[in-house]
């Protein structure tokens, strides 16, 4: 395979893939030390329970109480877990996040893949016809 046909593949594919990734969000790691107060620590560990960052790792068993170890603001009153429910329709009940590509991503891409794909059987039908001709000379 010649470099240009080589080059003008890995492009094509870089184009046709591209509409399909979404964008790469970083993600930073939290940890106890990035709180003041343990109400702030419990609010990010309630935000997901599966506990990403690991706020919940006291010597004991996991209790639901994220970075004890933290002070508490007001020391009077003890500190309460309260369990809502959480919606189950995604983006319509009020998570938020990603729905998916938009429909001329969708276009974009499958324009791409066959753009590819008839290059691809262009390229195939001139080598076939050049070495048909070669052969004859």
């Amino acid at each position: 395979m010649g470099i240009r046909i080589g080059g003008l593949l890995a492009a094509t594919v870089m184009f046709a893939a591209g509409p399909l990734g979404g964008p790469a969000h970083a993600q930073t790691d939290l940890d106890c030390s990035d709180f003041t107060y343990q109400e702030d620590a419990q609010a990010e560990f309630d935000r997901n329970p599966n506990d990403p960052y690991r706020l919940d790792e006291d010597q004991g068993p996991d209790d639901g109480i994220a970075c004890e170890i933290l002070p508490r603001r007001n020391t009077a009153a003890p500190a309460t877990v309260t369990v809502t429910a959480v919606p189950t329709l995604g983006v319509q009940g009020g998570l938020g996040g990603a729905t998916g590509p938009a429909d001329f991503e969708r276009v974009l891409g499958v324009g791409l893949v066959l753009g590819a794909a008839a290059l691809a059987g262009a390229y195939t039908v001139r080598r076939r016809r050049h070495s048909r001709n070669a052969g004859n000379a």
